[in-house]
């Protein structure tokens, strides 16, 4: 599967939970490899010719819940007779009750649909080894208390108990202290979590300036593939409609889509049919993708472990990409914390001016005719009767033509005034990107023709560091 080097939750959990029959609390974020820290030694200790279940694996959300299955099937495709199934909401439970009549040897699931299926008899739990609580803390935060309690009084009580969770409340420490034994913990620290290989990024905007700032990044990038977070299912679901009338290939994913929505929607997202998708904390659980350039997070969370996971979503298989945070003037403080508690450091970046996201585009286009192979199947005849039509313009005249040409077809300039820069008073401000997204081009090599002495976006790899400015008590920005 292309893994050469464990992850550091992997290097500490594997070996103990392949070697000793115990409980186990591992504390990590997602994206740091938890799937495999307990499906690769879960697989080894299961006897697929064991006809009973034998592991359960509880994850809050849908779309976990599949992931963690996908993976499972992938690390266990060589094991002969082992069956995994995966069951949730919203998907139709007579299907479900019927794959369980055959022998499952794990079931990965979410807590209300577990005990639904319990209720009906359809899961027996008696011969259980091992349990699996996956994002534990998300799962109570979700209100899941009351059935992992339930859950828990139909599993045995001579089983290994594997917990994984971001953080510690004391409602996971309650679990710990009356379902666990001596559980053996493994913990990594925030600071260890934060990809390398993201850069994080914070630009100032107004707060009801904050889609049209955003459609300035996407417009600049003409390959972006990027999660964009809100905070709730209600800006959530405004911010994608908006960018879809505005004709960006965008959709929502939150928790009051049917499962038939969110399986669309994440389909279409993962075949690269939708590069934009606008999602909440809890419905990101799910998202596995390796080819993620840009996380944008529209509000910042309270918490520093939720950031993590938000930005732990791009720079995946040792890709890079970049967290933006869109920052209001009230948010200062959360920013400030991020950078102490897990030790990154956000370099401030201008929203790009319609005359930077034009020059991209046309020195992309310029890029692409000269990369564009001759076809040698083209009519000559054809091709002769061009060049005669053309034969009176000089090369300079032909060039102005079709670089107007296609200036007009980019229609990225706009009527409407717009001060789109955060904390400038005054003046008619930067003119807002219109038109939407214009669809795949090649990036090329290099960037715009920046004018004036703002520093500009940039989307390469290497950038200079940013003089950060001195505000309030101090702070750096």
């Amino acid at each position: 599967m292309g893994f050469e080097t464990p992850s550091p939750i992997q290097a500490q959990a594997i070996p103990a939970l392949l070697t000793d029959a115990q409980d186990l609390i591992g504390l990590a974020q997602t994206g740091t490899g938890k799937t495999a820290a307990f499906g690769i030694p879960l697989l080894e200790r299961l006897d697929p010719e064991f006809p009973h279940t034998q592991a359960l694996i509880l994850a809050p959300t849908r779309e976990l819940g599949q992931q963690i299955g996908e993976q499972l099937q992938s690390f266990g495709k060589y094991l002969k007779g082992m069956n995994i199934l995966t069951v949730y909401g919203g998907a139709n439970i007579q299907t479900q009750m019927k794959a369980l009549k055959k022998p499952q040897h794990i079931i990965i699931a979410t807590p209300g649909r577990l005990i639904d299926l319990i209720g009906r008899r359809a899961v027996n739990l008696e011969n259980l080894e091992i349990l699996v609580l996956d994002e534990a803390d998300e799962m109570l935060n979700m209100g899941f208390k009351e059935a992992l309690d339930e859950i828990l009084t139909y599993t045995p009580k001579e089983k290994m108990t594997w917990l994984f969770s971001a953080t510690m409340p004391k409602e996971i420490r309650r679990i710990v202290d009356t379902y666990m034994h001596q559980p053996f913990e493994v913990k990594i620290d925030h600071k260890q979590q934060v990809n390398k290989n993201i850069e994080h990024q914070v630009v100032h905007v107004r707060h009801h300036q904050r889609t049209q700032a955003l459609k300035r990044f996407i417009d600049l990038d003409p390959e972006i593939r990027a999660v964009v977070f809100c905070r709730t299912k209600i800006d959530t679901q405004s911010l994608a409609e908006e960018l879809m009338k505005a004709g960006y290939p965008a959709d929502a994913l939150h928790g009051d889509l049917s499962q038939v929505q969110r399986d669309r929607v994440m389909r279409r997202f993962k075949e690269h049919e939708l590069p934009i998708l606008v999602a909440t904390d809890v419905a990101a659980r799910g998202i596995d993708v390796n080819d993620l350039s840009h996380v944008f997070h529209l509000a910042l969370p309270d918490d520093p472990s939720y950031y993590t996971h938000r930005a732990g979503r791009t720079a995946r298989a040792g890709k890079k990409g970049i967290s933006m945070v869109f920052l209001g003037g009230r948010d200062g403080f959360k920013m400030g914390r991020l950078e102490k508690d897990l030790g990154i450091r956000f370099e401030k970046v201008e929203i790009p001016e319609v005359a930077d996201i034009a020059n991209l585009r046309m020195k992309n286009w310029a890029l692409q005719i000269l990369e564009q192979k001759s076809k040698s199947s083209l009519d000559q005849h054809l091709l002769q009767e061009i060049k005669d039509l053309w034969s009176g313009l000089s090369k300079d005249e032909l060039i102005a033509k079709l670089v107007a040409l296609e200036a007009d077809k980019l229609n990225l300039q706009d009527t409407e005034s717009l001060n789109i820069h955060h904390g400038k008073g005054g003046g008619k401000g930067n003119k807002g990107a219109k038109g939407g997204y214009k669809g795949k081009g090649g990036r090329g090599q290099g960037g715009p023709s920046f004018k004036g002495k703002r520093k500009p976006f940039n989307h390469g790899h290497e950038r200079p560091k940013a003089k950060r400015k001195k505000k309030g008590g101090g702070k750096k920005f």
